[in-house]
């Protein structure tokens, strides 16, 4: 293994525990990464909880969600990476969350639309994808790869979606970028929820969107929230 692949996996398991730590995720949830030699295959953790995900727990899959590689039971919903690793080539890292502020918008369907500047990462409105529409009543887990084209449809180009009754899916170009994003979803989730008790929130504008995006799309923003959130976790 190259000494870069070494790095991401371990950047990978890093993920885990800065989104666990930073209370997107918990005992549910995941994150996962694009194999950059081979894009038609992903990592992905064994069916474990963030907080205690080891580089032994991580397992390879080809793009319909398959074991290629690794030990341990595949989490049941590797096809929400799946599915959209299929059809998104510009995705190399994705999330699927069930962080507390973003789940009132999933369960009533009033969008979720950024209000402060770092919000903006998340785009312009979460898509809102219904399992209803193509499967009738199931359990509310993406199960199949059919699902996770399903849901991948949905989401479109954006960088964030929300699953009906369920939770939500952040993508994006790096382990890093999708980190920030997945957290400032959370954050802004959190902001808007108290905007609404109190007035009609302000939005951002679809040019302010754009704007504020460009400036938090990798580099040293990332960089340095990647650097903070990474001391927060407690050390062994």
């Amino acid at each position: 293994m190259t000494e870069a692949m070494e790095s991401l996996l371990d950047d990978l398991v890093a993920a885990n525990y800065i989104l666990a730590h930073e209370g997107v995720l918990d005992v549910f949830g995941h994150i996962s990464v694009r194999d950059p030699i081979n894009p038609q295959k992903f990592h992905l953790s064994c069916s474990r909880s963030p907080g205690l995900v080891t580089r032994s727990d991580l397992m390879e899959f080809d793009l319909a969600g398959t074991v290629l590689a690794g030990d341990g039971h595949p989490y049941l919903e590797r096809f929400i990476h799946s599915g959209i690793y299929s059809l998104r080539p510009d995705v190399q890292s994705v999330v699927h969350h069930h962080a507390g502020p973003v789940l009132p918008f999933a369960v009533t369907g009033k969008p979720l639309r950024p209000v402060f500047h770092l919000g903006s990462v998340a785009g312009l409105q979460s898509s809102l994808w219904d399992s209803q529409d193509d499967f009738g009543d199931t359990a509310m887990l993406i199960t199949s790869h059919e699902m996770g084209l399903s849901l991948a449809r949905s989401l479109g180009q954006g960088p964030t979606g929300l699953l009906k009754r369920h939770g939500a899916i952040c993508v994006g170009t790096s382990i890093q970028q999708v980190t920030f994003i997945a957290v400032c979803m959370r954050d802004n989730a959190d902001l808007l929820l108290k905007s609404l008790a109190i007035g009609e929130p302000d939005y951002l504008t679809e040019g302010e969107v754009e704007k504020a995006q460009k400036l938090h799309s990798g580099g040293r923003p990332v960089e340095r929230a990647w650097e903070f959130w990474k001391s927060r976790v407690p050390s062994e």
